[in-house]
């Protein structure tokens, strides 16, 4: 399993064999053939969803940055500012494709002050064609602080205090890590980004910490912006945007240690004018985690998928190899990037996908000079 990919059938599977094949013409039909399977897939089972909604003008949609380098090594990170690897910048593309599918359009983003987010935000937005819209960037929205776990490798942490406790670390809602000694090795205190605000860097924080502090930012800025009838887009990391969804789907605090979140894939709210989430076309909760009321633009099952895998990467200690490297991994990335093909893509005019006669205004006129 990997990342939002229709189970490979013959015809993915041939032209993953016939990739070697010495004829670059044929090379050349089987790559086209391959991306218009991908794009075929993307259409069909991704679910109608946009902005331009007649049941609602107020829409939001989450998204976890791509993997980074130490969620490729199984590494706790909290704020240390790790970058985006290859597999994760297509993450990041396919989340935007997906996004692009979907229909739906931004007036405005907001993202945290780590890389990591950051850049996938930017990917997001350029395979949407939506570059021109403000990206807004904060700590209040930084990952939740790991304290003096950060740099561990997480299985190793769990093979030493046992799964009961590192769950409680990472998803419990009060439980915060053991506190950040200053002279860790990856203590912000040196990080030139909070000079100005060196007593607000946490040494460790729990959900409601975090909570604590995405609340401000919800409060003073994405809810006046979704309130002003504007779309927004939330990209961030798992525990800032639990706490998020915590409070946006009022789930209780002994429920939320159940409520993981997959990289890269857009969750989507249509929200009424209390800023609460309207229900699903299906009137059901998610099949992924059974908890939201959010549509998954990848498809509850391939969620369920990354869910199960990222679980069996943290706490299965009979598994030794990491799940983010092995062959699997290698072939989700071969035909990915044979699908989506390179990151400019001029053939594809921003917006062409919105509905013909539907208007979608961007409500930030005061900025439009300036832009």
């Amino acid at each position: 399993m990997m990342l939002l990919r229709p189970k490979p059938n013959r015809l993915v599977q041939s032209m993953l064999q016939k990739r070697s094949a010495p004829s670059s013409t044929h090379q050349h039909q089987n790559e086209n053939r391959l991306k218009t399977f991908f794009d075929h897939h993307a259409t069909t089972t991704v679910r109608s969803f946009t902005s331009i909604n007649c049941n609602t003008q107020f829409n939001l949609c989450f998204v976890r940055h791509g993997q980074s380098t130490w969620n490729r090594d199984n590494r706790f990170i909290g704020w240390t500012d790790t970058p985006l690897t290859e597999d994760g910048v297509l993450e990041a593309r396919v989340a935007g494709r997906m996004l692009r599918s979907s229909g739906l359009l931004f007036d405005e983003a907001h993202t945290s002050l780590l890389r990591r987010s950051i850049r996938t935000v930017n990917l997001v937005l350029m395979e949407m064609g939506q570059e021109y819209i403000p990206v807004h960037k904060h700590w209040r929205l930084n990952e939740r602080s790991y304290g003096d776990l950060v740099g561990l490798n997480k299985k190793e942490v769990v093979k030493q205090y046992g799964k009961d406790q590192v769950k409680r670390w990472r998803r419990s809602y009060d439980e915060p890590p053991p506190p950040m000694r200053e002279d860790h090795e990856y203590h912000p205190l040196r990080d030139p980004r909070y000079r100005l605000m060196k007593e607000d860097i946490p040494a460790s924080e729990s959900l409601k910490c975090t909570r604590a502090r995405t609340k401000v930012y919800w409060d003073d800025v994405i809810a006046p912006s979704l309130r002003n009838g504007k779309t927004v887009l939330v990209v961030g990391h798992e525990n800032n945007l639990r706490s998020l969804i915590m409070r946006l789907e009022g789930i209780d605090p002994e429920d939320i240690i159940n409520l993981n979140l997959p990289r890269a894939v857009p969750l989507a709210y249509r929200l009424d004018e209390n800023l609460k989430p309207l229900k699903r076309d299906d009137g059901q909760l998610d099949e992924a985690t059974g908890m939201l009321r959010g549509t998954w633009l990848g498809g509850d099952e391939a969620v369920q998928e990354i869910l199960d895998r990222d679980e069996k990467q943290v706490y299965d200690t009979r598994i030794v190899e990491n799940l983010e490297k092995n062959e699997d991994r290698d072939k989700w990335r071969m035909w990915t990037e044979m699908a989506i093909g390179s990151p400019e893509d001029e053939s594809f005019p921003a917006h062409s996908r919105c509905i013909e006669g539907s208007k979608h205004e961007h409500r930030d006129d005061k900025n439009v000079g300036a832009m």
